[in-house]
């Protein structure tokens, strides 16, 4: 077992009310782990001050590890060991941090370091949200012996679709300011070692101040340039591509996303993957799926998220505890006797069990898109469209379509979840779509998927859309969106460029939702060819992301006749 560096040894009271807490814990800073290369590790140890093995709950964060002091206090007191770890190159730990790429090795020398403590009974879990359920799933690729189970919340499956690219286009406004907030840190420890005299007074010449050449852009996020530069699906990505996996794990997981959750489909992912193809039996039983409303930030008191109230029921609560009860310590609680899938219909703003996600009962439903008398009055019918002329619109990279909330991370400027559309609704580079007002509830629980027709006068370019709940009055509810980059129409691994003026039928992917359209509501669609800062602009040229300046207008066309059936694919639900 590796040393270990005690900095301090602090012993508190339970701090939680819940039934069966009885310990009180005992807290050890500053533990220090080896990993394989020999780079070193630091973590703060919660247990229960009583003696004893008990099971093993590890989260390994970019964030700080002494910002989970609570949770960790609370866990411990309920009869586990809790270690919080900085990642490599973050806060108290040694190396230099790279998003994901020391992930799979680190988190394997964590968990199976962990199992190995003097207190621990050698059955560990892994518990956090974001990025730490990132290093939950990248840990469980290395399939170390001792991880029986993982609480990813909020996460991808893997870190190209869905993370860092969607459809092929970047998701610009997160990776920027995520990589921005990483940098934080990264620039206090490269000061702090230049700050320090004795290594430095006796240079020459005096103007030689470390500090002034401490961080270059290059240095504090190197990372950055590298996902721009690998802007298709190559060996980078594939390299911490989870999904490619999941049929050598042998863990149970309860994965949690949410609605309006920037990772909702990795989280979604996640699920389907292991409970079909995990490497037992048991770890395929053993997972579940918690979808609520949530966006990547918090929830107000009153279940506030955007500018929506969806009631007391929508404000998240704390699920590791029961979770772990019932995968390390063998509980009969919920997660034993409820199927395996809870979700959250927006709309009805209730809760519901199910078997299986997507629903095996749900109908796909094709509307089509029908031209109207202006391009904000077109209509979405299920009958399929006949001779209908086409819709047109110019998009200009340097006046792109803005974001309106939506599945957003990590910067406070643009709001996160669900926010009025209208605003989009006149612009002239966006076309609109709606039902009648319906005469009856409709539920639309699953993926969705639009099945777009058209031509650009330019050799790549983008095509977006936007589901929106609109009330009677008015307010046109952000639901989910996509994005498909042309040239990666067939492939994000292979990009294809498109020939000017030729039709090629677009499969835009939508991702997920679970909302009941009450009856006096419209279903409306938002279709154009930006979504910005969300994602990056297309500038229509073919060329690289990486070092593009140069931007032209692209003309372009959705086609709605017989020939070019364009459609809104829902699942939906029969009541």
């Amino acid at each position: 077992m590796p040393t270990l560096v005690i900095a301090a040894l602090l012993l508190w009271p339970r701090l939680s009310d819940s039934a069966g807490d009885e310990h009180r814990v005992k807290v050890e800073t500053g533990v220090i782990a080896k990993m394989r290369d020999g780079v070193a590790l630091t973590a703060d140890v919660y247990r229960p001050a009583d003696g004893g093995r008990f099971p093993t709950l590890l989260q390994r964060t970019p964030y700080d590890r002494r910002g989970e002091v609570m949770a960790a206090y609370d866990l411990a007191a309920a009869g586990y060991v809790v270690i919080v770890q900085d990642v490599r190159g973050r806060y108290g730990s040694e190396g230099e941090f790279d998003p994901f790429r020391h992930e799979a090795e680190d988190g394997y020398d964590s968990v199976e370091w962990a199992a190995s403590l003097p207190w621990s009974d050698g059955r560990v879990g892994m518990f956090g949200g974001s990025y730490v359920g990132a290093t939950q799933m990248l840990a469980a690729m290395a399939m170390p012996p001792h991880l029986v189970a993982v609480s990813p919340t909020l996460t991808a499956s893997e870190y190209y679709e869905g993370w860092t690219y969607q459809g092929g286009a970047l998701m610009q406004l997160f990776t920027s300011s995520w990589a921005s907030q990483l940098a934080i840190d990264t620039l206090g420890r490269k000061a702090t070692a230049a700050l320090r005299p004795q290594e430095w007074v006796r240079g020459a010449p005096v103007e030689a101040y470390p500090l002034l050449e401490v961080a270059p852009p290059a240095e504090l996020a190197p990372y950055y340039r590298d996902w721009i530069a690998h802007e298709a699906s190559d060996e980078y990505w594939r390299a911490v591509k989870v999904s490619d996996h999941y049929g050598q794990m042998a863990i149970k997981g309860l994965h949690t996303g949410g609605w309006h959750d920037i990772f909702l489909m990795g989280s979604i992912q996640n699920f389907i993957g292991l409970r079909g193809t995990a490497a037992t039996p048991e770890a395929r039983r053993d997972q579940r799926l918690l979808l609520g409303p949530w966006a990547h930030a918090p929830t107000s008191p009153e279940g506030k998220i955007g500018d929506v109230v969806f009631g007391q029921e929508a404000v998240p609560v704390e699920t590791e505890r029961a979770w772990f009860d019932y995968a390390l310590k063998g509980v009969s609680n919920e997660y034993a006797t409820q199927p395996p899938v809870r979700l959250f219909v927006m709309g009805e703003n209730a809760w519901r069990y199910e078997d299986e996600f997507p629903l095996a009962r749900a109908r796909t439903t094709r509307y089509y898109l029908h031209a109207g008398r202006d391009r904000s009055a077109g209509s979405l019918r299920l009958e399929r469209p006949g001779r209908s002329p086409a819709a047109t619109y110019e998009y200009d990279p340097e006046q792109p379509a803005p974001t309106l909330g939506g599945r957003l991370c990590c910067g406070d400027f643009i709001p996160r979840g669900p926010y009025d559309q209208r605003p989009l609704e006149s612009r002239p580079d966006v076309l609109v779509f709606s039902t009648p007002p319906l005469e009856r509830d409709v539920e639309v629980t699953g993926f969705v998927g639009l099945e777009l027709h058209a031509a650009s006068s330019a050799v790549d370019t983008d095509f977006t859309a936007i589901l929106a709940d609109v009330e009677p009055g008015g307010y046109a509810r952000f639901l989910t969106d996509g994005i498909l980059r042309a040239r990666y129409r067939n492939s994000t691994s292979a990009p294809e460029p498109i020939v000017p003026g030729q039709i090629y039928k677009y499969s835009i992917d939508l991702w997920a939702t679970s909302n009941l359209f009450r009856a006096g509501h419209r279903m409306r669609l938002y279709v154009s060819s930006s979504n910005f800062p969300r994602f990056d602009r297309n500038r229509n040229t073919g060329e690289a992301v990486l070092g593009a300046t140069r931007s032209i207008k692209a003309r372009q066309t959705v086609f709605l006749d017989r020939d070019h059936p364009s459609a809104l694919v829902l699942p939906i639900v029969p009541r």
